[in-house]
């Protein structure tokens, strides 16, 4: 019995915790257009999410490039398919290793802050102010949040393609590659789709990390504790969305379901 009620409880707060992130995404997308939001607060955010996490996204995407680079060429040289290098980092780059690994930092260094930021509104009563005035705090702290996930996902995963192909070009042809090899390699199995279904995901984890972030700010319990475990939850419901939908998204753009 004991059993059968902590798998209760846990259903149940899994269901509670999924419910009002689908309250607070409706609530937040019809505001875009029909609530009250501070445009200046979106300029903020933009710049929280993306120019503050260029650098973070940079190193990640250098090493991670490098890395693929390492653990694919000596199996390619052994096989004779080194013309192919470079087409399979890139893929490897684009298709998941670029949007999953900027969304996991990018929830870790930003959603954490969103999170402690709005628990902490929560606790010193803002957001009952804000109520006072007549604002929506889901919508008025929500939609300039939500839109600079939305926006500036996809732009650091564009710089986190170029950077991440970048650093498996300088560890290959620092191996003896021929420069003109690996570039052929890229333009032969790269194609546009493949960069458009990348930002997709990138999108949609931009989207998932700020309905997490946010979500539970909103749910923050009382005092430094509440804000704190609020916090941890959001980066950890964050990464779990974003790893979860990437399956989902790869299946459905990349063709893993064929008719």
């Amino acid at each position: 019995m004991d059993l059968l009620s902590w798998v209760g409880r846990q259903a149940m707060d899994l269901f509670t915790t999924l419910g009002a992130f689908a309250l607070f995404a409706y609530r937040a997308c019809v505001g875009i257009f029909a609530g009250r939001w501070s445009r200046e607060d979106l300029l903020e955010q933009l710049e929280r999410v993306g120019a503050s996490s260029v650098l973070v996204v940079s190193i990640t995407s250098a090493f991670t490039g490098m890395v693929m680079a390492v653990q694919t060429l000596d199996q390619f040289v052994r096989f004779g398919a080194t013309s192919y290098v470079g087409g399979v980092i890139a893929l490897s780059m684009v298709r998941e290793m670029s949007p999953v690994l900027t969304g996991l930092v990018v929830s870790g260094r930003v959603g954490a802050a969103m999170a402690a930021e709005i628990g902490s509104m929560k606790v010193t009563e803002q957001i009952d102010a804000l109520r006072t005035f007549g604002l929506d705090p889901n919508v008025f702290l929500g939609v300039p949040r939500l839109l600079a996930g939305v926006i500036m996902l996809p732009v650091l995963t564009l710089f986190s393609f170029v950077i991440g192909i970048g650093g498996g070009f300088l560890y290959v042809t620092a191996r003896g590659i021929n420069p003109h090899l690996f570039r052929r390699s890229v333009e032969a199995l790269l194609n546009p789709s493949d960069i458009y279904g990348g930002l997709i995901k990138a999108a949609v984890f931009g989207l998932l990390i700020t309905i997490s972030a946010c979500g539970q700010g909103f749910m923050a319990g009382r005092g430094a504790r509440g804000v704190g475990s609020a916090t941890t939850k959001a980066v950890v419901w964050g990464n779990m969305l974003i790893l979860v939908f990437n399956y989902i998204l790869s299946i459905v753009l990349f063709g893993g379901i064929k008719g």
